[in-house]
């Protein structure tokens, strides 16, 4: 494995891209919990700036990516890292997406809940991908990557239990379809915070 060279800290660009996820993630969280529909288009103007800064990041890395001779991990590290990283933004944007397009009115308790996972979720990855940078020397690296996996598990728990009350106690053939997609989006996010996780791991075990 090469050297770090001095110019573009990739560590650095890491920490940003999952922090753009923690914000969306946040802000995600408050826009659902005091949902109010008139202001479906303001929520989904702000979640797409948060998605635009990532993809902005995302693009200064790839360019300086492609000039680079020596790089501190592997190249499809990198950019298999920087893609599943710019996938959690994308997914919780998602979440937004959906909410708008299907012109919801009420929220549901559940979706609340998986906020929450998700927020929790992408404070793991921040402190995860802070550690990242020392990884050789890390004492926290590895628990910080299984409390993200520890997080996603329960959003299995919860994606099974709220597919299951939905289909229970709501008759009407537009809610059940309406909120199984949105609830797949949102098990999505914490999939994505997991491929996130996997690879730090991977990259972990092969330059250990």
């Amino acid at each position: 494995m090469a050297k770090k060279q001095k110019g573009f800290d990739y560590f650095t660009y890491f920490e940003d891209c999952a922090g753009y996820a923690k914000q969306a993630a946040e802000y995600l969280h408050a826009a659902l919990a005091d949902y109010d529909p008139k202001r479906a288009n303001e929520y989904l103007t702000v979640m797409h700036k948060f998605e635009n800064d990532a993809d902005t990041r995302k693009h200064e890395m790839t360019r300086v990516l492609v000039k680079e001779f020596i790089t501190p991990i592997e190249r499809e590290d990198i950019m298999a890292l920087s893609q599943n990283l710019d996938c959690v933004v994308d997914n919780v944007e998602e979440v937004m997406r959906r909410v708008y397009m299907f012109h919801i009115d009420d929220v549901r308790t559940e979706a609340a809940e998986f906020t929450k996972l998700i927020m929790s979720c992408c404070e793991a990855l921040v402190d995860a991908l802070v550690e990242f940078r020392s990884f050789k020397r890390s004492k926290t690296l590895g628990e910080l990557l299984r409390e993200v996996n520890s997080i996603e598990s329960r959003g299995d728990q919860l994606y099974s239990r709220a597919v299951r009350d939905l289909y229970k106690k709501e008759s009407g053939e537009r809610q059940l379809i309406i909120w199984t997609k949105i609830f797949d989006c949102l098990e999505d996010c914490l999939d994505a915070c997991e491929h996130v996780a996997d690879i730090v791991e991977s990259v972990v075990v092969k330059n250990t």
